[in-house]
């Protein structure tokens, strides 16, 4: 495998968008452009890809509130899939947040998404069994 991770730049949004549509991470009601633009927007959070060449295979959104760590946007290329792309990915947000001062990390999983469940659990990740609710505000 070879991948280097870094910074996402202006070029790589959209290999980046592709990528998040093919592997199923983007859901229709989520504009990821938007998610995109002000992930990069603050010195707080960041979106990290993983790049083979010229290409964006991986990729992982990040940021911190202050308390806690958060990630989001977890893909790798479908055909690159059981490469450790997804554990590479996950290696480099936890080592930017842990750069901030940040030792908590959460993420949220779809209840019906057993695949991702297991790969987290197998990083070390556990269910909280918490409650997260929402409210869309603008």
């Amino acid at each position: 495998m070879a991948l280097t991770i870094r910074d996402m730049e202006a070029a790589d949004e959209a290999q980046l968008v592709a990528l998040w549509n093919a592997s199923g991470v983007s859901r229709p009601w989520n504009d990821p452009a938007r998610d995109i633009a002000f992930a990069r927007k603050g010195p707080h959070s960041t979106v990290l890809v993983g790049v083979d060449g010229d290409r964006v295979v991986a990729s992982a959104m990040v940021g911190e509130d202050g308390h806690r760590g958060w990630v989001y946007y977890v893909a790798s290329a479908p055909e690159r899939q059981g490469e450790g792309l997804g554990r590479a990915m996950m290696d480099a947000a936890e080592a930017w947040l842990l750069a901030r001062g940040i030792w908590k990390i959460q993420l949220l999983v779809r209840a019906d998404n057993a695949r991702a469940h297991g790969f987290y659990e197998r990083l070390g990740y556990r269910d909280t069994e918490t409650t997260c609710f929402q409210k869309v505000i603008g």
